[in-house]
């Protein structure tokens, strides 16, 4: 629900949802909805999480057939900056969406039910794997705004010794 009548976002200490808290206002021909109190979740499932303290600004206009979201989060126990993300869906007004049959499995292959995969610290044997595997330094794996641009390919040229496209002129 979006709440357009112009009402306040409740106080902090208020219930968090799934759903959270989302106020709307037109600016022009764009929506812009602001959502707070959400509960804790992921903001994709195989990547960063979110607190309950984030906030998501969305801004959806439409061109013609052309629904367009551009989503912003901003968290300040997960993220070091704002996260900006821009969807599109295209009108197909003849689409058919078939019904694709679904399975559960185990994420964990061989794992006893109700088992919880967990590593103590300092014991986590798979931590550097991924690094090793690309041949990236560990600290590039890391995470952290900084490594979210293109300057840090030099970063990772000067931690593992090889020369950049531009060095190599």
């Amino acid at each position: 629900m979006i709440w357009m009548d112009g009402r306040p976002h409740p106080p902090e200490y208020a219930p968090h949802t799934w759903q959270g808290f989302a106020t709307g206002r037109w600016e022009g021909q764009m929506l812009t909805v602001e959502t707070t109190h959400a509960k804790a979740g992921w903001i994709q499932r195989n990547g960063v999480p979110a607190s309950d303290r984030a906030t998501l600004i969305e801004h959806i206009v439409r061109h013609g057939d052309t629904l367009t979201i551009v989503s912003i989060v901003h968290d300040p126990v997960y993220l070091e900056e704002p996260l900006m993300r821009s969807t599109s869906w295209v009108l197909a007004l003849s689409q058919q969406i078939n019904f694709v049959p679904t399975e559960i499995v185990d994420e964990v292959a061989g794992a006893r039910d109700g088992s919880v995969p967990h590593r103590l610290p300092g014991t986590n044997d798979q931590l550097h794997s991924f690094a090793d595997r690309l041949g990236l330094p560990f600290e590039a794996t890391r995470g952290g705004k900084e490594t979210t641009y293109p300057e840090y390919q030099l970063t990772i040229a000067e931690l593992t010794g090889r020369r950049t496209r531009k060095s190599a002129r």
